[in-house]
């Protein structure tokens, strides 16, 4: 039986596509992007142990494989295995079947308009997706995936003919700086960008500008805005420190992004075309 790595649900967020919906977060990721504020989403845990110990409720413990378990019903969620983990992983995860989520699904169901997925990167578990959304449509429920375009849509598109689109991060488009930042080629994105628009199924793109990095948030957003135009949103991100690992935070900045300041590449942006440009 198919299962998956399942990090977090939450079951009614209004942040993650049009609507109410249940976002479903995954466990993996093949970037490492510096200013990542969950990175405990990027490894499966590695059973090392370190947080069994420090666990202050009782809730980690390890099998007869010598795996680490998480019981949830003693877990306080302090989060305290997160913060001590070296791995950036985490041992509060469910393996969860197609029908697993479809019973969460189905709780949420009267006030939800669909499901997001996401991660770390949900498209690690292409065909489990492809599962479950086949599934989540029949309860009339749409379904969109939260990418940052490191699967490539043109060479298996079937996710996309059980979805409504895909949300997709260009966090940069010069490639040193790219590389620097979340260590991958960025190639594959911008070919998503452009093969995710020519079908259609681009519902939003969305770049984290960082401060006192005028030329590179500049480039990035000029990119972007000139290839999707009004086509789809653009959510121009302010920078923020929470979560992101300390070791990054002297490098991209201990404070978040001021608002003008990001308000001037949605002004850019809109006066590319990408009318739909707006800072959250």
């Amino acid at each position: 039986m198919m299962k998956a790595p399942v990090n977090k649900i939450i079951p009614f967020s209004n942040v993650d596509g049009p609507g109410n919906r249940t976002a479903i977060f995954f466990q993996g990721c093949p970037f490492n992007c510096l200013f990542c504020h969950n990175p405990e989403t990027i490894h499966l845990c590695r059973s090392c142990g370190l947080c069994v110990e420090k666990c202050p409720a009782g809730a980690l413990g390890f099998d007869e494989r010598g795996q680490v378990v998480w019981d949830s019903a003693k877990c306080v969620q302090c989060d305290s295995c997160i913060k001590i983990c070296p791995h950036d992983a985490s041992p509060r995860i469910r393996w969860m079947t197609v029908e697993d989520l479809l019973g969460e699904v189905r709780r949420a169901a009267p006030y939800i308009e669909g499901i997001t997925t996401s991660g770390g990167e949900c498209t690690l578990h292409n065909e489990f997706l492809i599962a479950l959304f086949t599934e989540v449509r029949k309860l009339g429920k749409s379904c969109l995936v939260d990418s940052n375009g490191s699967f490539d849509f043109e060479r298996d598109p079937r996710v996309l003919t059980v979805s409504e689109g895909v949300m997709l991060d260009v966090k940069a488009v010069e490639k040193a700086w790219s590389e620097k930042l979340i260590s991958h080629p960025r190639e594959i994105v911008l070919k998503n960008l452009d093969y995710l628009l020519s079908v259609g199924k681009l519902y939003e793109v969305r770049t984290v500008i960082f401060p006192g990095r005028d030329r590179e948030n500049e480039e990035t957003v000029r990119y972007v805005a000139e290839h999707i135009r009004d086509n789809c949103f653009y959510k121009i991100i302010r920078y923020r420190p929470y979560g992101v690992r300390e070791k990054y935070q002297k490098l991209l900045g201990e404070f978040e992004t001021e608002a003008g300041y990001a308000e001037r590449f949605a002004l850019l942006a809109r006066g590319l075309g990408a009318k739909k440009a707006y800072v959250v």
